[in-house]
């Protein structure tokens, strides 16, 4: 299988194609070209930019965030630029202050973010107990940053803070992070830590306490009431608790502590106005107490340092206890070489990467490959301390010895690529993913299953069932580590009780277009399950209402359309199929309307055979403007279309696949900080690249089809494409 990335226009650019084998190579060794290691083609900062002009459309960018990670790792130690706003990161590249640097971040999601936990500031000068304005950070701990100097790599950061002339290099390892920092001479230099602050909002309840002279430990409370996932509507409910110590000694330290009016609702529209930047910024602080609990606290430790004096700070974090916390200390943190750490983090990444094996290519094209291979390991990532305990849907703690619990499932987006990904070079992980789904949907009692996990909750963000589809595509992977009945159970009650019109056979009004054609797809996968287990009659029930899409299709206007719950139409809008909306989630219906993934014959039958379909399809991408930002086409930076390039096969026009999605690889994906054309969405957009750039992808069938036997040329010889 060829890793060509796009049609060559030249003559000499076809003589650089990649040109070689791209293989799954599971015995690879993680070197690349040139013995360059795989993880010195990690760029992190690609995508990591919410900026809304550039995407010329208010989902902005990447969104993914610059800092410190190991593959599917619980920490994430990275610089924060912002609380508010839709920023899921907490990072946006054209952000000119630092307001510190978190051990728990989002990669690429929309909405209003969650994490940027434990945010660590270092300081010199008088003690600043609120974060202060991006445009006046001196009043605050934030700080301007050189730009020239921030280097991010896999598993390693590094930024110079100008405002305190403080170097800062962040490292992580699973469940902690390493932040090393270099001072100049100051007799009131610190480490502060923000324990309330939380990128959507803000944590609720605090605590900490001194273990030793060098050491603390504690948690933060972070529920809806605090804002976070979707400022509240995404129901985050969670609890960080950590252990850290210092290579300085606990000489000189104190907590800060804010008083705020009984009753007072701390969502993000709170966390960012001046009422709370007044309360925080006049925060009472006690000095040297053995323990502290409180609404609104922070941290901090002061001493004198000289020119070139570094300071040393670990920290390793549970969802679970404090016990949990100090255990994955133990077995992840022992030792004070940080540039051990960073070794020992760069060489995970060098072993995860190596499963796919690649050769040729330009240094851009390997490392825009090996920067998507990384994001699309950054989730789910794992939710399990090294004794094997987690916290469950039911809030108790469970251990497990069969199976890593895994969280962030960003299911409406990732069932599409990412998740066919990972049944192919992380198989284990799907499994852990499918038995984190069952036991979830056990301990929380719904028995049904959340289109958008996080951290146990169930947002229900987007729509549909995509969890039924990542389950049916492993199980028919061979991908069974888990109990097939309870998950295919578990399916059942998912597919009939969200979703499912059962005296209508399709989903009327506001979103209909997107539920009834969606829903229809899962319904058709529980049939597909049903069929294999050798359950006929439940499988002829699914398949049939796998069929609901017929329901919403409008022969007038040639096209689907939004139908009400009389049995009457909608109004068709003036803009006909291009009305952004009309029946649809975040995208229009020419783009959504494409989605029949599971009975692509009939699809092709309504809407009037493969001649007209062909044109159709070919038309839909001629008018895609190449840069391949948000428009009213092949809207690559989001997700409803990501199958679509890929029916060209099949509808027998294998020529048109290989043409367009070589065009999307080399236009939509780029080795600068707009690489990613719209939101990361927890590795979806990477992992299409992945699969797309070797020359295939899932048909949200089952399959797999190859893209190419010919690369770029059609059965008579002439080039692909227009």
């Amino acid at each position: 299988m060829n890793i060509l990335t796009r049609l060559f226009r030249t003559t000499a650019e076809r003589h650089l194609i990649w040109g070689v084998a791209a293989a799954f190579s599971l015995m690879a060794q993680p070197v690349g070209a040139k013995g360059k290691r795989l993880s010195d083609y990690v760029n992190p900062f690609i995508g990591a930019t919410t900026n809304t002009q550039m995407a010329r459309a208010e989902h902005g960018l990447g969104k993914t965030f610059p800092g410190a990670a190991t593959p599917w790792g619980m920490t994430q130690v990275s610089p924060n630029t912002i609380t508010g706003g839709d920023n899921g990161s907490g990072y946006s590249y054209e952000h000119t202050t630092i307001e510190g640097f978190a051990l728990t971040q989002m990669s690429g999601g929309g909405w209003y973010g969650d994490l940027g936990n434990f945010l660590v500031m270092p300081t010199t000068g008088p003690l600043h107990t609120y974060r202060g304005e991006a445009s006046r950070p001196e009043e605050g701990y934030r700080s301007r940053y050189d730009k020239q100097s921030e280097t991010a790599q896999a598993g390693y950061y590094s930024v110079r803070l100008t405002d305190y002339d403080i170097r800062a290099e962040l490292t992580a390892t699973p469940h902690g992070g390493v932040m090393c920092f270099t001072y100049p001479q100051n007799e009131h230099s610190r480490i502060q830590i923000d324990l309330a602050r939380r990128v959507g909002g803000t944590s609720t309840r605090q605590y900490v306490e001194r273990v030793d002279d060098y050491t603390i430990r504690g948690w933060m409370r972070c529920t809806p009431d605090g804002g976070g996932w979707g400022n509240g509507a995404g129901k985050a409910d969670y609890t960080v608790y950590f252990y850290t110590r210092f290579s300085r000694p606990l000489e000189q330290y104190g907590v800060w502590s804010a008083q705020f009016p009984e009753g007072t609702v701390r969502k993000l529209e709170y966390v960012t106005s001046p009422e709370f930047a007044s309360i925080v910024s006049k925060a009472s602080v006690t000095e040297r107490p053995e323990r502290m609990e409180g609404d609104h606290l922070g941290f901090y430790v002061e001493f004198p340092t000289q020119s070139g004096d570094q300071v040393l700070l670990r920290t390793a974090v549970s969802f679970v206890s404090l016990a949990g916390a100090k255990a994955n200390f133990d077995a992840e943190l022992k030792g004070s070489d940080f540039g051990r750490y960073r070794e020992r983090a760069a060489k995970m990444w060098d072993q995860a990467l190596s499963k796919i094996k690649i050769e040729g290519g330009t240094d851009d094209q390997r490392t825009i490959f090996y920067t998507a291979l990384y994001h699309s390991m950054i989730d789910p990532r794992d939710y399990t301390d090294v004794t094997g305990e987690y916290v469950g849907g039911d809030k108790q703690v469970h251990t497990t010895l069969d199976f890593t619990k895994r969280t962030v499932f960003s299911g409406w987006d990732v069932f599409r690529s990412q998740f066919p990904l990972q049944n192919l070079i992380h198989p284990q992980v799907v499994n852990d993913m499918i038995n984190s789904f069952i036991t979830l949907a056990e301990e929380n009692g719904t028995e049904v299953f959340d289109r958008w996990e996080f951290l146990n909750a169930y947002s229900g963000c987007m729509l549909g069932n995509p969890a039924i589809a990542v389950i049916v595509d492993a199980w028919k992977k061979g991908i069974r580590g888990y109990d097939v009945e309870k998950a295919y159970r578990l399916a059942r009650n998912t597919a009939d009780r969200i979703g499912h019109h059962e005296d209508l056979d399709y989903s009327p009004g506001n979103s209909g277009i997107s539920e009834t054609l969606e829903y229809a797809y899962f319904d058709w996968c529980v049939g597909e399950m049903a069929a294999g287990l050798g359950k006929t009659d439940e499988a002829e029930v699914y398949h049939r209402r796998g069929q609901a899409y017929h329901n919403i299709w409008d022969a007038e206007n040639g096209w689907f359309r939004v139908r009400n719950a009389d049995g009457s139409w909608a109004e068709w809008p003036e803009k006909g199929r291009l009305q952004e909306w009309y029946g649809c989630m975040e995208c229009n219906p020419y783009k959504q309307g494409w989605f029949v993934p599971h009975d692509v014959p009939g699809m092709v039958e309504l809407m009037g055979g493969r001649e007209r379909v062909l044109a159709d399809l070919e038309s839909f991408f001629e008018h895609t403007p190449r840069e391949f930002y948000w428009n009213p086409y092949y809207n690559h930076a989001n997700e409803p279309v990501h199958h679509v390039p890929f029916l060209f096969n099949r509808l027998g026009a294998p020529w048109l696949t290989q043409y367009w999605t070589r065009v999307i690889c080399a236009d939509a994906y780029k080795n600068n900080l707009a690489g990613l054309c719209g939101n990361e969405d927890v590795g979806q957009m990477s992992a299409w690249y992945i699969l797309a750039s070797m020359g295939f992808h899932s048909d949200l069938s089952g399959r797999y089809p190859l893209r190419t036997d010919r690369a770029g040329f059609r059965p008579d010889g002439n080039q692909a494409g227009p």
